[in-house]
């Protein structure tokens, strides 16, 4: 089992470099079951704004693809992941940690967790959306989604945010991934592959209407604004 660390500035917002130490460290821990982290005691709180504010549309088009990568990878990984959340988790953070099997939140009434990206203007890239849509509960995903709002971890485990919220998150999420390492590891990855490979197939049509319709409103003025506000905050 080994731990890795979201690191970054911004209470670990997902930069280019952020990501690309994610999916090099994903890669490294090959078979082995995983702890998602971040530093600092917070999870992460989305994606790095300054940095995606800043982007015109072919370099958008690469950091959406890396984006969906990184969650493709950990959405994939073979071995078990558990999310230790502590702190923040939002929009992009919160994705993080749908992406892994399960998720144990410390139950902090000061943190929020939530998808807030429609409140910013934006659309999930087409592999991202796939993950979300399958991940939150059927009863509970138009008011995470539409509603855009940003939650308590008490509100979060009703939505299906995360799978619990303990007062020892480390402790318990520790022991949530030992006993998921502790089933066979080919039926655990073999069986976690057949349930998710599909999520995230893309067909050639589907890659080109993202590159058309979606990469466009990222780098929108409106969307850049909105970015803009949210930093000023």
């Amino acid at each position: 089992m080994i731990d890795i660390v979201i690191e970054g500035a911004g209470r670990n917002a997902l930069s280019t470099v952020v990501l690309s130490s994610l999916k090099e460290a994903l890669a490294a821990a090959g078979d082995r079951p995983v702890l998602l982290r971040g530093a600092g005691g917070c999870f992460s709180a989305g994606l790095n704004l300054k940095e995606v504010a800043s982007l015109d549309q072919p370099a958008m088009e690469r950091f959406l693809g890396l984006l969906e990568e990184t969650f493709e990878a950990l959405y994939l990984h073979p071995a078990p992941v558990v999310a230790l959340v502590e702190g923040h988790a939002i929009a992009g953070g919160a994705v993080l940690a749908l992406c892994c099997d399960w998720r144990v939140s410390a139950s902090d009434e000061k943190a929020r967790l939530g998808l807030n990206e429609v409140a910013l203007g934006l659309q999930f890239p087409p592999k991202i959306w796939g993950i979300v849509n399958v991940r939150l509960p059927s009863t509970a995903r138009e008011r995470v989604l539409l509603g855009a709002g940003l939650h308590s971890p008490a509100e979060a485990l009703a939505l299906g945010l995360v799978d619990e919220v303990t007062a020892e998150p480390e402790a318990r999420a520790r022991a949530v991934l030992a006993t998921l390492a502790g089933h066979p590891r080919q039926a655990y990855a073999a069986t976690k592959r057949a349930m998710r490979a599909a999520t995230v197939a893309l067909s050639e049509e589907a890659r080109v209407a993202f590159v058309a319709e979606v990469v466009p409103r990222w780098v929108s003025d409106e969307v850049r604004a909105r970015m803009l506000a949210v930093l000023k905050r």
